[in-house]
């Protein structure tokens, strides 16, 4: 699996967030299995948006791994029973991450039926692509590409990417910071 240079997450999170779709992003097992797809759907948050964790740049033991370097992961727990991830992007020291909602899944399937149970949904939302990855909180801090979690190049054609306002905010919410890509080979999403 090619891995890739993460210095293009360097930039802030709502222009990462718009170029993150069509990537793939993967978790290896402790059987040294990859597990994960093709990136379909993306939102960006920074400290001056107030709908973001960090905003105003409070960094909290919760939101410290928003303020490392580009390509950590943030991951969070919400609602009492739901991970979600996010990869930092933009300099070390300023809070940014890009919330990755939805992937188009091509490798482990198997597993990711293990550990979401069946259904053609395994990876169509931000709290069941953790899931389906096996992404919990003991990820938060770990670096893509240098841990058992993945970045790499785009191989699934994309189509248009239609951008909108983010999804379950109430501040900030004129912000057009989701991004939704679409595979151009829409049987894709049936898998």
């Amino acid at each position: 699996m090619q891995v890739m240079d993460l210095g293009f997450l360097e930039r802030s999170a709502d222009v990462v967030a718009r170029e993150l779709i069509g990537y793939r992003l993967y978790k290896r097992t402790a059987s040294g299995k990859l597990v994960g797809g093709t990136i379909i759907e993306a939102e960006a948050y920074s400290e001056d948006d107030a709908a973001s964790h960090c905003f105003g740049g409070k960094i909290t033991k919760r939101t410290a791994p928003m303020f490392e370097s580009a390509g950590h992961i943030y991951v969070y727990f919400t609602y009492g029973m739901h991970y979600c991830c996010n990869i930092v992007t933009g300099p070390k020291g300023r809070g940014e991450a890009v919330l990755i909602r939805a992937l188009v899944p091509d490798e482990g399937l198997g597993v990711m039926v293990q550990n979401r149970g069946e259904g053609r949904d395994l990876a169509g939302g931000p709290a069941k692509l953790c899931q389906a990855l096996g992404i919990s909180v003991k990820d938060c801090g770990k670096k893509v590409n240098c841990s058992d979690i993945l970045l790499c190049p785009r191989v699934l054609e994309i189509g248009a990417i239609k951008v909108t306002e983010r999804i379950g905010i109430k501040k900030d919410t004129h912000r057009l910071w989701r991004f939704v890509g679409e595979p151009k080979d829409r049987d894709l999403l049936d898998e």
